[in-house]
């Protein structure tokens, strides 16, 4: 081994507040079961960016599709766009997994309170906008923290390494 091999692993990328993102959601819809799971999405119908950097809304129109899997994972693959309140367009692209034991998915499922430390649901993000002023979120990389209510999905959104 290299003397660089040796060295153990660099120092863990720094987190950066983004926003958290209340998207609004319209009930979900299923294609029934495919031979992976059941696939099935949920409309956007709108909602609230606030944070110390980027504050706006979500536009309608985006979708949050899902796979329910055998195993009781649900995979989660957004794409919906953000509105600045400076008027910039932001498509943000999220990939991730939510699950918890079997009652507790149930509890969601039925639109009861569900505690988040109470079930796994993290996601991966990634943008692309046009405008100058956002532009330096196309080449960054996005980890959330989420937890699923009654009619929303709240994403604490940071930038990994931004600094």
């Amino acid at each position: 081994m290299s003397k660089d091999e040796n060295r153990g692993p660099d120092a863990a990328p720094a987190l950066e507040w983004l926003c958290r993102i209340t998207a609004r959601v319209a009930p979900l819809v299923s294609l029934g079961p495919a031979p992976s799971g059941e696939r099935r999405y949920v409309p956007i119908v709108g909602g609230t960016v606030e944070g110390p950097a980027l504050n706006g809304e979500v536009l309608a129109g985006g979708v949050d599709w899902q796979l329910a899997r055998s195993d009781g994972t649900l995979e989660i693959m957004a794409q919906y766009v953000l509105k600045a309140t400076d008027g910039a367009l932001i498509e943000v692209q999220s990939r991730g997994y939510r699950h918890g034991p079997p009652d507790v998915m149930a509890r969601m499922a039925r639109g009861e309170p569900v505690a988040p430390h109470e079930y796994y649901f993290h996601t991966a993000m990634s943008f692309c906008t046009g405008s100058a002023a956002w532009a330096r979120l196309n080449s960054l990389v996005a980890v959330a923290t989420a937890r699923r209510e009654p009619g929303a999905a709240v994403l604490d959104v940071y930038l990994v390494g931004a600094s």
